[in-house]
């Protein structure tokens, strides 16, 4: 701001809180240069959502204690630092190979944004809409998941694991890979591994079973014991 509009905003602030009023003229004077020194860098208004006299009328409905100009340059700062926020940045126009080009562009619209000299170019995140169209609703029911039945079948080969844990949820019987292996020690959800003991007493061997440990599938089986007792 100038001083022009440092003091339209002072004649402003002064009808809305006759306390900050300024009737001598050297009092005046150097009320003026407190503020232009404090808000010279911020504008007096934007076309995108910023007006000093906003940030001063919220002020006095909101605070007993007369406005300074500090609580503006604040609420610019917060403006500004809210907008920078929501800012992608978008692909340049320059050569990507021309690296000063391409970093000078970039810093220009980031500056622009916080000068309020532009809108921050925001991506919508995706989100799932209100309404359905009636055919995706009928082919996902018929499908019952996102992966079509002859899809899944085609691919079982090449996921036997996955396979087999999906047979025996279908089946009703006990999934081995839901509980921890007390055996070969693999962890929830990891298939068996083949364990051959050293002549030092250490663990050998790491390839993957293509069955899991007969005591796994026991421990297994007494858990889903407990949930349908539980249940």
């Amino acid at each position: 701001m100038d001083r022009r509009e440092i003091a339209g905003l002072l004649a402003y602030m002064g009808r809305l809180d006759p306390r900050t009023m300024r009737t001598d003229p050297g009092e005046l004077r150097d009320q003026v240069d407190q503020w232009q020194e404090l808000l010279g860098d911020v504008p007096l208004a934007t076309e995108h959502g910023w007006d000093a006299r906003n940030a001063i009328r919220s002020h006095v409905v909101t605070s007993p204690y007369p406005i300074l100009p500090v609580d503006v340059a604040r609420q610019w700062n917060k403006h500004s630092a809210d907008r920078l926020a929501r800012h992608t940045d978008p692909v340049p126009a320059a050569d990507p190979d021309d690296v000063e080009s391409w970093r000078a562009e970039l810093l220009g619209t980031r500056h622009a944004v916080l000068a309020g000299q532009r809108p921050p170019n925001e991506q919508r995140a995706i989100t799932a809409g209100s309404t359905i169209d009636p055919a995706v609703e009928a082919r996902l029911r018929a499908i019952g998941s996102c992966i079509p039945p002859a899809v899944r079948a085609d691919l079982s080969r090449y996921r036997p694991t996955r396979a087999a844990r999906e047979a025996a949820a279908v089946k009703g019987r006990p999934d081995p890979l839901s509980v921890r292996c007390e055996w070969c020690q693999a962890p929830e959800g990891e298939p068996c591994r083949n364990r051959r003991m050293g002549l030092d007493g250490g663990a050998r061997g790491n390839a993957r079973r293509a069955e899991p440990h007969p005591s796994r599938l026991d421990l297994a089986a007494a858990a889903l014991h407990r949930q349908e007792a539980a249940a």
